[in-house]
């Protein structure tokens, strides 16, 4: 653990409670993507099966235990009390494509050959690629609300921050490496170059999230 962890563990857990709050407040999930969401519990729920056979430490598995509860209550809310404001329409990005492509990656350079280590190595693939569908969504609307604005840049804020946590513990740590996880965290995070560039440049200004026509 160290600082530039703790910041990004702090600001995945905002954009957690960014979006909960969001949903709960307008009883809307319009402008949310349930594909997105639906990868995020499909990440955490082959990530932490570990839970099941060893322990780390009791702050390792209180955030296992809530990515795992929130993103299953993002999902039921999208898909049971706000159903009918799901824009199914819009919110059609090709997921199969992404899961298939993550397994495929998993199977030919897995942190390790076990199973468990293949489910690890596929969720970090996969959580590369998830936040896709919801940055679909946003450019076929052409806008989103800035509270949407901030649960996205939050998102994108946590995976730089562990970027910069991966070059400390390079540094510091002897014998440190975790391709998998690196790979896939540069690309993650260049996922979201222009998504940045719009926040910073008009969210933070106190102007509306709209993409350039």
């Amino acid at each position: 653990m160290n600082v530039f962890r703790l910041f990004a563990d702090l600001l995945h857990l905002g954009s957690i409670f960014i979006l909960i709050a969001r949903l709960n407040q307008t009883k809307s999930c319009s402008g949310i993507s349930l594909k997105t969401q639906g990868l995020y519990l499909l990440v955490f729920a082959t990530r932490y099966l570990d839970l099941f056979f060893s322990f780390v430490s009791v702050y390792n598995t209180l955030m296992k235990i809530f990515f795992l509860a929130s993103a299953g209550y993002i999902v039921y809310l999208m898909t049971g009390p706000l159903k009918t404001t799901h824009e199914k329409g819009l919110d059609s990005f090709r997921v199969e494509f992404l899961v298939g492509g993550a397994l495929i990656f998993a199977l030919l350079f897995p942190h390790k050959y076990t199973i468990l280590e293949v489910l690890w190595s596929f969720s970090i693939y996969l959580e590369a690629v998830a936040i896709l569908p919801q940055l679909f969504q946003m450019t076929r609307t052409g806008e989103a609300d800035n509270i949407t604005s901030h649960y996205v840049f939050a998102l994108g804020g946590y995976r730089a921050l562990y970027i910069i946590n991966w070059i400390y513990r390079y540094y510091t740590e002897d014998n440190y490496s975790d391709y998998v996880a690196w790979v896939s965290g540069v690309v993650q995070t260049v996922l979201y170059a222009d998504f940045f560039y719009i926040y910073f440049t008009r969210v933070l200004k106190g102007k509306a999230f709209k993409l350039p026509v």
